[in-house]
């Protein structure tokens, strides 16, 4: 008890110091106690001493590479970047064929019924599943457009 005591205190003395107020502990006549910058309204409020708190800034940081960093020539990167454009672009492509495919599949929530669906559920069951792949290969769409678009 006595160690969370002092970290309350540390802690909650860390937090004023820059302010520079006094510290009170008080009890209250239940015994619950409360950390102020105030003295309390009722008894048995004392200052707390806090030692002082050294602080230092963080270091800065260099904005260079380091030196031994491996760099690329400008001619190899634009052609990585060529080929990553052009393999999203193939991508997307797919996945917004795949969202046609699936549309017409789906027909506006009544697929065509299969011959092995005579159970309705099973029907419900594969309707429900083209819903949410639809709403996948959605997101898909919307994700690759998204990341085509940040390399122009």
């Amino acid at each position: 008890m006595k160690q969370f005591l002092f970290l309350v205190i540390t802690a909650f003395g860390a937090n004023l110091a820059w302010a520079d107020a006094d510290t009170y502990v008080c009890t209250d006549a239940n015994g619950v106690k409360t950390f102020t910058n105030m003295v309390g309204e009722g008894k048995g409020c004392k200052k707390v001493d806090l030692p002082t708190l050294t602080t230092f800034p963080a270091p800065k940081r260099s904005a260079k590479a380091p030196s031994d960093f491996p760099k690329v020539d400008e001619a190899t990167q634009k052609k990585r970047d060529a080929e990553r454009k052009q393999i999203l672009a193939d991508e997307l492509r797919s996945e917004q064929q795949k969202l046609s495919d699936l549309t017409t599949q789906y027909n506006n929530g009544e697929p065509d019924r299969n011959g092995n669906e005579r159970n309705y559920a099973k029907y419900q069951d594969r309707t429900q599943s083209l819903k949410d792949e639809l709403t996948r290969t959605q997101q898909n769409v919307d994700a690759l457009q998204r990341e085509l678009n940040g390399l122009n």
